[in-house]
């Protein structure tokens, strides 16, 4: 892990958390920055697979998809809300609130990810499955 602390980051500096659906970068969390207040990380989608239903307890989230296309869904009042999702947009999804995101596309879907507050970056950290590339590593796929 790089000094906590960090103004500047750039990928080599951070961590590669390693999914059957994809990778996650934390370019700002406690560990990287010493944020107290938010989380921002960069997750790819592999083509067809996607983050399924689950939500953050007390945390609110943002999703800014740059570039690929998919499909996000928020539940609210017992109700799926669906929605095509692409380059440019965003999504604000309260604390709380279920939700997934699955890459529909041919390509890898990339998605910028704020937390507030932070703290769902590490829970990820210790699900199964989930596997780590130290920072400076590239990502190996079994």
């Amino acid at each position: 892990m790089p000094e906590p602390g960090l103004r500047f980051v750039e990928p080599d500096d951070v961590e590669t958390m390693m999914f059957d659906w994809g990778n996650i970068k934390w370019f700002s969390e406690p560990r990287v920055t010493e944020t107290e207040r938010f989380s921002m990380g960069l997750v790819v989608l592999e083509p067809g697979k996607g983050h399924e239903r689950h939500n953050h307890p007390g945390v609110e989230e943002i999703l800014y998809y740059i570039s690929g296309e998919g499909e996000q869904m928020v539940e609210e009042d017992g109700q799926e809300i669906r929605r095509k999702v692409g380059p440019g947009m965003m999504c604000h999804i309260p604390a709380d609130m279920y939700h997934e995101t699955i890459n529909t596309g041919w390509e890898p879907m990339r998605i910028i990810a704020i937390y507030c507050p932070p703290g769902p970056e590490a829970f990820l950290r210790t699900l199964p499955g989930c596997r780590i590339a130290p920072p400076g590593e590239l990502p190996v796929r079994d």
